[in-house]
């Protein structure tokens, strides 16, 4: 969830200023989707934004409120100080996920001058705490041979991360870049490297479409996973910005139940190869379907955008990944075995 569109940083390809910066989630709600969330079996909540430690005397709150709960947020670091790392060490529910996009010019580039020097900075404050940290990075096609390098990730862990949540290029929002999409070769190479960092590296790694077959295919739609925004709608995915509920009109459950999510239930895995997962990016026909079929709306407040203006963006890079990911599926010897898991399921 995001408990604020706020951020002190403008980065390229960040579609939250799309949400403008004035929109948060008061502490009473986030404490009740907290409440409504540990009813169903939730006892994870992960924060974006916006820069959600904008908001990290609230975030602390809640650690203390609901310590039977794991926290996390995807944060810039550069509001990481002595102070919130002492809160953190004394919570010891909370972890960062800091966003970064593989060394100083590259991160300099996209979210600012002296942006890098400030994470290096906020990391130092975290291992001499001993607070464990993780990063997320998003590979393009104009950074994933530097983010998929040996050299970058034996960094990481000399720098202290624990994890490395990987993302791609999604072309969310009118001012989108699909130049920036990773292309199939690019995607193929992430594949192959995580799995090989995975029993030579000291960090755990997630890449969260080339990962889809630990998951049974996309985790989106409350099938394992949700996104709240700032103005409160609550999406399938923080990548999907259409939605048919809002928290402060809808509890959590009848979001659960409304059209939008129940046609993710109906229609998931969106693919036999669990490393087409994607209802977006791997799959784009299937997302403009659902979000047809339940009638629900952009929840861009500035720039509605059609989902079939959005689904056209990927129609190109779904094509070409197709081959390439039926190739490596079929190596994989899981092909044989994905119908049943889904019956299992």
């Amino acid at each position: 969830m995001d408990p604020t569109s706020a951020c002190n940083l403008h980065c390229t390809g960040c579609w939250a200023a799309e949400y403008g910066n004035k929109m948060n989630i008061v502490l009473d709600t986030l404490d009740s989707i907290i409440k409504q969330g540990k009813k169903l079996g939730t006892y994870m909540y992960i924060y974006s934004g916006g820069e959600p430690l904008v908001r990290k005397d609230d975030i602390i709150k809640l650690c203390e409120k609901h310590n039977d709960c794991a926290f996390l947020a995807f944060t810039n670091a550069t509001l990481i100080d002595e102070k919130f790392a002492d809160d953190m060490l004394r919570v010891k529910n909370f972890v960062p996920a800091i966003s970064v996009e593989g060394f100083e010019e590259a991160t300099d580039f996209r979210r600012g001058k002296g942006t890098y020097q400030a994470v290096i900075k906020a990391m130092k404050i975290l291992r001499d705490k001993k607070l464990p940290f993780g990063v997320s990075c998003c590979y393009t096609s104009k950074n994933s041979e530097v983010i998929g390098s040996e050299e970058y990730f034996d960094d990481l862990v000399k720098k202290g991360a624990k994890f490395a949540w990987l993302f791609t290029y999604m072309p969310v929002g009118k001012d989108a870049v699909p130049e920036l999409l990773a292309t199939a070769e690019q995607r193929k190479f992430m594949y192959e490297q995580i799995r090989k960092f995975r029993s030579t590296k000291p960090i755990f790694t997630m890449d969260f479409w080339n990962d889809g077959e630990y998951v049974n295919g996309c985790i989106a739609g409350g099938r394992r996973y949700l996104h709240i925004n700032a103005n409160g709608d609550i999406e399938p995915c923080a990548f999907i910005h259409y939605s048919d509920s809002n928290i402060h009109k809808n509890t959590l459950l009848e979001a659960y139940k409304n059209p939008l999510f129940m046609q993710y239930r109906q229609n998931q895995p969106f693919n036999s190869n669990m490393l087409r997962p994607c209802p977006l990016l791997d799959n784009p026909q299937k997302l403009a379907y659902m979000v047809d079929k339940s009638g629900a709306k952009s929840t861009d407040m500035q720039n509605p955008e059609d989902v079939h203006d959005l689904t056209a963006k990927c129609v190109d890079v779904a094509e070409k990944w197709a081959p390439v990911a039926d190739e490596l599926w079929e190596k994989s010897g899981k092909c044989a075995m994905c119908q049943a898991c889904v019956s299992v399921e």
